[in-house]
């Protein structure tokens, strides 16, 4: 059975996908057998034959040299750069449960780690209509662990306590912080850095810098933060 860990983070472009690159190249670096899944991508551009690129799981895929095909990690893909929820009204393709979860489950049967990209924030919906879909339904249907990422400028505080709240009154486990755009030096980043764990109770487990072609943490505390289907909930 693989282990999976849920990326999520404080708002929309703090960097989740790339810090998602450099995660799974860890992981098959050290010999694991590592795919990618994101449930919706928003924004994407077209191929000269008309096809949608899943952009973010190109990037993953390029950052990080897996060989998982693009087709395996992602099952809506929408060209308006919007929430998955109103993409999925302009386009006509609305986003079902039951497709997502099948298809993770199919990407979970494969791989042994296998790291989910949520999109933007964690209230990003995925569907709003008849049915209403978010992401910490697919999060709680599969029990997944998660990691948050914050941009570790002006606002990271207030970002990664309100994201770290709501996930704990939704019982959503969350194993720690990785702050992006980091500046060793930075008066401002240092402190936020300090006080996220602070005010979080979250460790933050590395820090990464513009231009960083690799995660600065263990690869043994990155694998502790995976968990078996089930090992997320509270």
């Amino acid at each position: 059975m693989s282990k999976n860990l849920f990326i999520t983070g404080t708002g929309t472009d703090v960097g989740k996908t790339y810090v998602a690159g450099l995660i799974v190249k860890k992981l098959r670096a050290g010999k694991a057998s590592a795919a990618y899944y994101k449930a919706a991508m928003s924004g994407n551009e077209r191929r000269t034959d008309g096809t949608l690129i899943p952009g973010d799981a190109l990037q993953v895929k390029t950052m990080s040299g897996i060989e998982q095909p693009l087709e395996e990690m992602c099952p809506y893909i929408y060209e308006n750069a919007v929430s998955p929820h109103l993409a999925a009204k302009l386009e006509g393709n609305p986003i079902e449960m039951e497709c997502v979860l099948e298809n993770f489950d199919r990407v979970c049967g494969k791989y042994d780690y296998v790291t989910v990209e949520g999109s933007g924030g964690i209230l990003c919906p995925l569907r709003f209509d008849e049915k209403k879909i978010q992401l910490e339904d697919f999060i709680k249907a599969r029990g997944l662990a998660c990691l948050m990422i914050a941009d570790a400028g002006l606002g990271a505080i207030n970002a990664a306590v309100l994201t770290a709240e709501y996930m704990k009154a939704r019982k959503i486990s969350v194993k720690g912080i990785i702050l992006n755009h980091y500046e060793p030096g930075n008066p401002m980043h240092e402190d936020n850095r300090l006080m996220c764990e602070a005010m979080t109770g979250l460790p933050v487990a590395a820090c990464v810098k513009d231009g960083d072609t690799d995660l600065d943490i263990p690869l043994e505390l990155l694998e502790g933060f995976y968990e078996e289907n089930g090992g997320g909930r509270k």
